[in-house]
């Protein structure tokens, strides 16, 4: 039987032009309630890569995405959110997309459709079997992604996927496949919907998990986020209050400023 691709199944709604903003609004926001049950439904899945990411992390190697499009985009988004949020070193979490920096904010003609080139771009990382590597391809079929994983397995690279049609070639290429069926997208085919929307939650989930496991992440507060701005520096200095049990304001915000982490503060003034 061929594979067939409910990412490009016709959506379930009609003559989209004739409905009124209302409509379109209340039947976009009605596709993506469906999205968080069908994630809830791959957690095995997740569950399995997350801890393997975890343990290859905790041994020194890295974590990369690697995609094309949309999904290209959105492992960039969540690789490079990682080092301000958890105060990870950049290069840890690495987000690689067909068409290289271009195709962050332009689409670059057939960039997906090489399948030697997702292996060279990994290369440029100088990736090894110290890391693991997740191919993000919401049809399950792109071939920058496949090729790329289908190589990673020869050299003993442990690999992962997220897409959202069942039993794709994508699944078939990585050792923890994560498969997140959502249904036909509400314009028909643009995967930037909910599927998009799907992988996003689960790459979440992925980084999330992995960053608590790796201690980046103490009772439910992020210790060890970078202070780039007046916003995190005024959470920090209230994390640190609370943490030490400093009264003073100006007194915990000078301290944290000092030491650049909550963290690094908090085991300065136990000390």
């Amino acid at each position: 039987m061929a594979f067939q691709k409910i990412t490009e199944q016709s959506s379930n709604y009609r003559h989209l032009e004739k409905m009124t903003v209302g409509e379109l609004l209340t039947n976009i926001n009605k596709e993506d309630q469906t999205v968080p049950g069908a994630v809830e439904k791959a957690i095995p899945q997740i569950e399995k890569l997350a801890e393997v990411a975890a343990d290859k992390m905790l041994m020194g190697g890295r974590m990369f995405y690697i995609g094309a499009g949309t999904s290209g985009r959105l492992g960039i988004v969540d690789a490079s959110e990682c080092p301000p949020t958890y105060g990870v070193p950049y290069g840890l979490v690495i987000g690689i997309i067909a068409g290289g920096e271009k195709a962050i904010t332009t689409a670059v003609e057939f960039a997906e459709d090489d399948r030697e080139q997702g292996w060279k771009d990994l290369v440029e990382h100088n990736v090894s079997d110290k890391d693991v590597v997740i191919g993000i391809a919401a049809s399950g079929t792109t071939p920058y992604v496949i090729g790329a994983l289908e190589e990673c397995r020869r050299r003993g690279i442990i690999t992962g996927s997220i897409s959202c049609n069942p039993d794709s070639p994508v699944s078939a290429a990585a050792d923890f496949p994560i498969e997140v069926v959502v249904g036909p997208e509400f314009v028909t085919g643009s995967t930037r919907m909910k599927s998009g929307t799907a992988q996003k939650l689960v790459l979440n989930m992925i980084s999330t998990t992995v960053m608590i496991h790796l201690g980046r992440v103490e009772d439910n507060k992020m210790v060890n986020m970078q202070l780039t701005n007046d916003k995190l520096v005024d959470r920090g200095t209230k994390m640190l209050m609370e943490r030490v049990k400093i009264q003073d304001y100006e007194i915990a915000r000078e301290l944290l400023l000092k030491h650049g982490s909550v963290k690094k503060a908090a085991d300065s003034f136990a000390r």
